[in-house]
């Protein structure tokens, strides 16, 4: 499945029936009068976060979606069909925005939470509605309420306790791959994650979500590579976890890169509680590691940890750093494995 973040949709709800004039007529029956009937209500236009979804690739082939128009009333004071409304399903976490891209009109942050995104036109009266003690053969009847029609935008924000930061090649995608049972790409050159992805790790009988998103390079928010735009996916994360590379030559520079452009990019990312890890420790001795460390931790004002993915040298501890940082309710009990069943 693609992996598609942002999507434009048009919606339109449906318009309401027309009322209807109409007039009893039976035998026998001298004085029948106004009998018509009133239209029905258009369908509506509704979100609905649904789980199993983590795309918005759905919304790629389809931009569309228009609800029916309701019935015209009829005679006998029928009164007309309403028309059926239609839900759009999207993922949790999803953002919906008006046509200007920046006035939210909803964040979808739970199962089964539901917004109304265009009402459905009322059904006009009919003329049976417009009888009076003095007009009591009414030729008038409403036409129905118009439906509404809007463009949005859905922007998906993955929801997820743990976001990584650093780098192209700062070890992140490994990091997932050594800690659960995620496999994004890797190899030995830069941009190998193009697309975010979404990892369950396991320390000490909890559970909690990692997420990676592809590197930032400096000018990274002025577009440069694959620029900031999935630094949305960490916005609702606990604790960011930065990577830095210790085998890059020159980690303290490859630190004050990644800090500068979520301060350039806001959402209150640069406030954030952080880790700062450095990373590819089984390249390194025991004197450039202790070297590093200390420069590093005068860079950055706060504690350093080291860690190898591929050695598993220090992924516990990190775990259990992180695990720490995360608040109790957001944490999850990990599930005990299955016995295997019982064979002579």
């Amino acid at each position: 499945m693609k992996f598609l973040d942002l999507a434009k949709v048009y919606i339109r709800s449906g318009a309401g029936g027309a009322g209807c004039v109409a007039f009893r007529r039976e035998k026998y029956i001298e004085f029948g009068g106004p009998d018509g009937g009133d239209g029905g209500n258009g369908g509506s236009v509704w979100a609905e976060a649904v789980d199993g979804l983590n795309t918005l690739i759905d919304f790629r082939y389809q931009q569309h979606f228009f609800a029916d128009n309701g019935r015209p009333g009829m005679g006998r004071q029928k009164t007309g069909a309403s028309g059926s409304d239609i839900v759009l399903r999207v993922p949790v976490g999803t953002e919906i925005l008006d046509e200007d891209e920046e006035t939210v009109i909803a964040d979808m942050t739970e199962v089964g939470q539901r917004i109304e995104l265009a009402r459905g036109g009322n059904g006009g009266w009919g003329n049976l509605r417009f009888k009076t003690s003095t007009n009591q053969a009414p030729r008038r009847a409403n036409p129905g309420q118009e439906g509404v029609e809007r463009t949005i935008w859905l922007r998906l924000k993955l929801i997820a306790d743990v976001g990584l930061l650093g780098l192209p090649n700062a070890g992140k995608s490994t990091f997932l791959a050594a800690t659960s049972n995620a496999r994004p790409k890797i190899a030995d050159y830069p941009f190998t994650t193009l697309h975010p992805n979404l990892g369950v790790v396991g320390v000490d009988n909890v559970e909690f979500v990692v997420a990676d998103i592809p590197g930032l390079i400096e000018g990274a928010s002025e577009g440069r590579g694959l620029g900031d735009l999935f630094l949305g996916h960490v916005e609702r994360c606990a604790v960011l976890l930065h990577l830095v590379d210790g085998s890059s030559g020159d980690p303290v520079a490859d630190y004050q890169t990644i800090i500068e452009e979520i301060g350039a990019y806001g959402a209150g990312l640069a406030d954030k509680p952080r880790l700062t890890v450095l990373s590819k420790i089984d390249t390194l001795d025991k004197e450039e590691r202790a070297f590093l460390r200390d420069e590093l931790q005068a860079a950055s004002g706060g504690p350093v940890m080291l860690m190898s993915a591929i050695s598993g040298e220090g992924v516990t501890e990190v775990l259990r750093a992180l695990r720490s940082r995360i608040d109790a309710n957001r944490l999850r009990e990990r599930a005990a494995p299955e016995e295997a069943p019982w064979q002579p």
